[in-house]
């Protein structure tokens, strides 16, 4: 039961991430926390979106093409146990990012042009300690760097299209704080966790407004969402484990509004206090089973469920809400423990919409992906 136990965490951070709402692609889970001793592990993945639709007949229909690139992530953790109370961790991740582009050629002719790239690493340092009784308090810092650019184009941007902003590399500092509880002659383990918002003050620079006085160089604050993590898992059979988490993010404090795009609005443009992206708050449901099934080798299987919002969404986040299935196997040997996994995603629908009041450009149907990934560690 001790090698599924130490299995489950690193299952639902390699195989479970993939597009949640939002920018996000990580869920920020502490799971580290609670494997045995000292432990180091090291994951990477990769992930394959297929987000695709057409323009509305207003623009010709033209097929979008897949406007999701791939992308591949990667993951570091070390837990140190300092004595039977307390111990520390440290976690680097790659929680947020982006990667939307709407082609020019033979694409789409509303949002053709259009992209966003955003790319963010998250340090982690956190503190455990447990009482006799099971019950434990954690928390620490986060510091995340962040970058990315994004640009506007194609007809149903009309006086914006070819606006263009980059967002240079910055810090924001943040913390975590939770309680936990746990039962280990049952395999029973219940943890809470609060992740708070991050503020990045990024040196903005923005181009191809049409009044050339909004133009230049400004700092921007962008604020990454907080958060509550629930994660827990209980033993029902012998060598068999039910596990599960619910997430709340709150996506509606998520504001990207450089300086000389609000400025716009002085001139007209309608909507542009909102800024570039407006998105809604999501909670995540993942519900699971895992098995030992020798003394090396363990399984899991476990089910994710997001609800769909709104169905007008940004065009650079073409899809709400989610439905997938992971699998994983796990393989112990000795101190060392190998974690594959492999999900599919099935992605809402969602209708593309610029303007004041929002308007449908696009039709973003039948989007999926496919992500695997791989998660290697070893206790001492």
């Amino acid at each position: 039961m001790t090698k599924i136990l130490t299995g489950l965490g690193a299952l639902m951070i390699t195989t479970a991430p993939a597009l949640a709402g939002g920018i996000e692609r990580a869920p920020q889970s502490l799971a580290i926390l609670f494997e045995q001793g000292n432990h180091v592990e090291f994951s990477a993945g990769h992930i394959s979106p297929d987000i695709s639709g057409r323009d509305v007949a207003l623009f010709g229909g033209r097929a979008t093409g897949d406007v999701a690139e791939d992308y591949s992530f990667f993951g570091f953790g070390y837990k140190h146990q300092f004595n039977d109370n307390l111990s520390a961790a440290l976690i680097v991740e790659q929680p947020y990012g982006a990667d939307i582009s709407y082609g020019l050629s033979e694409g789409s002719v509303a949002l053709g042009g259009t992209y966003v790239d955003v790319d963010s690493t998250t340090y982690t340092a956190l503190l455990r300690y447990t009482m006799d009784s099971g019950f434990g308090v954690h928390g620490g810092l986060r510091g995340s760097r962040a970058e990315g650019e994004i640009n506007l184009s194609g007809l149903a941007y009309g006086a914006v299209s070819g606006y263009n902003v980059k967002l240079d590399s910055s810090w924001g500092w943040g913390y975590a704080v939770g309680v936990s509880w746990e039962k280990p002659e049952i395999a029973a383990r219940v943890s809470l966790t609060y992740n708070s918002p991050v503020d990045h003050d990024f040196d903005a620079t923005e181009t191809g407004l049409p009044v050339p006085s909004l133009n230049g160089e400004s700092e921007t604050t962008v604020t990454t969402p907080r958060s509550w993590n629930l994660e827990a898992q209980t033993g029902i059979a012998a060598d068999t484990i039910l596990f599960g988490s619910v997430r709340w993010v709150n996506w509606s404090e998520f504001k990207l509004t450089p300086e000389g795009f609000l400025g716009m609005g002085d001139f007209g443009l309608a909507g542009a206090q909102e800024g570039l992206v407006s998105l809604e708050d999501t909670t995540t449901y993942v519900i699971g089973v895992g098995r030992k099934f020798t003394d090396n080798w363990s399984g899991a299987l476990s089910f994710t469920y997001e609800k769909e919002g709104d169905r007008l969404v940004s065009p650079l986040a073409p899809y709400t809400g989610r439905k997938g299935i992971s699998l994983a196997a796990i393989y112990a040997q000795d101190q060392w423990k190998v974690t594959t996994g492999v999900s599919y995603f099935k992605l809402g629908d969602a209708d593309a919409e610029t303007g004041t009041p929002d308007t449908t450009r696009a039709l973003m149907r039948d989007s999926d992906v496919l992500g695997v990934g791989v998660k290697v560690g070893y206790t001492f």
